[in-house]
Order: structure tokens, then sequence, then C-alpha cells
């Protein structure tokens, strides 16, 4: 007997087709609402490639690999890219000033209800406008996508959400301070340099799990999923704002506060919906804290990405900005009240059964 006779039917059988199919057009009219406010807005639609020299290089983003052959056999090894940032950053580098991207990204390692190895991220960029625009647009779109689907309260995971309430903001180190009892900056040095055991002595004291071979950031990433996350989210919206440097790759830092950078993230429903910078154009740093995420990733995955050379070279002459990648997928999901993502994805990748 195989898997499939055991379990539901195959998305694309008539029945389990009828029952996805509101959530499906749902999607459509929330994707065509958006475009429709993206040109009003005076935003130009850009479509990047998929394929890339490199995937990124965060520490915990994992990618399909897969290789380019040339007429004479030889070979080059390609990414299926987990976001379209690098090439929308090229873009703002040759002129453009307010792109959208609707862009299937590609994630190895994740499958769940809130997960799938290939998704849609819609990515948005404002040249010489800060980060805070970025909050206004993602309040406003969440609004948007709620009208469209003609819901007035988002519900998940046993919490609500009102979509055009104002949302909460927070800083990180606030939600240490409110949710763990934790002084998070005390741990973090004016260059961002962390310090591990001070971090560790205050989960232990909040009687937060500690490990021998715990990093600061293994510790950091405990408080959140344990102790904030769950927060977050619930009545509101919640943007959780100014993540430490080192939790913050791709973003500059703050000027009053070098210790914390210019990052938001936006929760609904306990869900994590956007992840937003105002843009580091610093090469030097950049390179740099890419090569420490690959020192990260080897130590603990046994293995690195490359570092793409032609964006680090653009990256010189890129203007100031700010940019957000929001999971398109799970915000239909909260619009339109669906329980998993491949609820909302008109043709999902198959299940796999890996030993």
């Amino acid at each position: 007997m195989s898997d499939r006779s055991r379990s539901a039917p195959a998305w694309w059988t008539p029945s389990a087709h009828a029952d996805r199919r509101p959530f499906l057009i749902g999607r459509n009219r929330i994707q065509a609402a958006f475009r429709a406010h993206f040109t009003n807005e005076g935003f130009v639609e850009v479509d990047t490639a998929t394929l890339q020299v490199s995937p990124g290089n965060e520490a915990h983003l994992h990618a399909f690999q897969t290789e380019a052959i040339g007429h004479d056999g030889s070979s080059l090894p390609l990414y299926l890219h987990t976001s379209p940032e690098f090439a929308c950053k090229k873009l703002l580098v040759a002129g453009e000033t307010k792109i959208a991207c609707f862009a299937h990204v590609y994630r190895n390692r994740e499958r769940g209800p809130l997960h799938h190895p290939e998704f849609t991220m819609l990515e948005w960029y404002r040249v010489g406008e800060g980060y805070e625009q970025l909050m206004q647009d993602c309040a406003g779109l969440i609004a948007l996508a709620a009208g469209t689907a003609g819901t007035q309260q988002f519900a998940y995971g046993g919490k609500t959400v009102d979509p055009f309430a104002q949302p909460e903001r927070i800083s990180v180190a606030d939600a240490f301070a409110r949710y763990a009892d934790i002084d998070l900056l005390a741990t973090i040095g004016a260059d961002g340099s962390t310090d591990r055991n001070m971090l560790a002595t205050q989960l232990r004291a909040a009687g937060i799990r500690v490990a021998g071979d715990d990093t600061w950031a293994d510790l950091f990433s405990r408080v959140i999923v344990e102790k904030i996350e769950p927060n977050l989210g619930n009545g509101r919206v919640t943007i959780l704002d100014r993540y430490p440097v080192a939790e913050a790759a791709l973003a500059r830092p703050c000027a009053d506060d070098t210790r914390v950078a210019e990052r938001f993230e936006v929760y609904a429903c306990g869900v994590e919906l956007a992840n937003a910078f105002g843009e580091l154009t610093d090469p030097t740093e950049q390179r740099r804290r890419f090569e420490a995420e690959m020192v990260e990733k080897l130590r603990v995955y046994d293995e690195t990405y490359p570092i793409d050379e032609d964006f680090l070279e653009a990256l010189a002459s890129m203007p100031e900005a700010s940019g957000i990648a929001l999971g398109f997928d799970r915000l239909v999901m909260l619009a339109t009240g669906a329980l998993r993502i491949d609820q909302v994805i008109w043709a999902p990748v198959a299940e796999t059964h890996l030993g």
C-alpha cells in the first residue's frame, strides 16, 4: 500500500482541490490588490532570476543546489535563491528607486504548517527612505489583505488579531526585559560584540535552559522562541524592532545606538510575516558579516555557501535604501482562514519521506 493511499487525497484530486479552491481564489484577489497598490504608489514590479551563484549567506538558511553545464562540459555550481534580495539591490544600483517583486523562493530543510520548500516572497525597496516607512507599508498591506478577503479578524494558533488596528511596536531589548526579565543590551558591546557568559547567567536566573556548547546566538534564539514570540501579534500586529547587530547581517546600525540595527520583524497571531532592514551599504562590513555567518554555518551544519562577489561590488555604489521581505503565502493564510500553507499554494511541492 502506498503512502498516499493511507493519507489525505493528493492536492490534484477534484475533492481536495474543491476544498482548497476558495483559499486559492482569495490568494489571487489579494495578489491583484497588492499589485494595484504598488502601481498606484509608483513602484515598478521587477522579476529576478531564480538561479544565483550564492543563495545568501545566513547561517541557518538552507538552499537547493544545482549546476549549469556549458557546451564544453564544464560546470558551474548554482543555487535556487532563498530571497531575491541580492538581485533587487543590484537593481537599485542600476538606478531603480521603488521596486516590488513577487518571487518564488526556495528553502531546504523546511516543511510544516507554516513552511514550504518553495513559496512566494514579496519584497519591496525604497531608495532614500527610512525603514520606518516600511512599517507603515506593512500595516497598510495587512489591512488591504484583510479587506480584500472580507475578514475583520485574523485567527491562528489560538490567537486573534485585528488587522486594521495600529500595530504595537516594541524593541527586542524591551521584549527581553518584559517577557524574560533579561537585560539584553548589557550583553552587547558598543562594537556589536556579544558576551555569551553574561547572557547565559541571565538565562539561568530566568529559568531558561542553557547548554554548555550554546553560543550567544543560540541563547538569543531560545529566548525569542520560548519567551517572546508566543506573546507577539495577539490582539494586534506586533513590530519587533531594533535587533542586535549580531542578529542583523544585512542591516545598518542604528544612529543612536551601535549595539542594535535597523531591523524589524512583523508578527500576527504569533506568526512571523515580514523581515525588514535599513540596508547596510558598506561592502567591507558586509563581507565581514557574511564570513562570520559562514563560519557559524560550518560549525553547525558542516557546510558553507559562496559569497556573491558581484553583490559586494554593487553594494559599494548602492544608494541609501530600506527593504522588506514579506511571506506572501502566510499573510494569505491569515486573511483567508487557511490552517496550512499548502492550502494557499496552487500546486504544492510533493511530500517527501526521507530516512
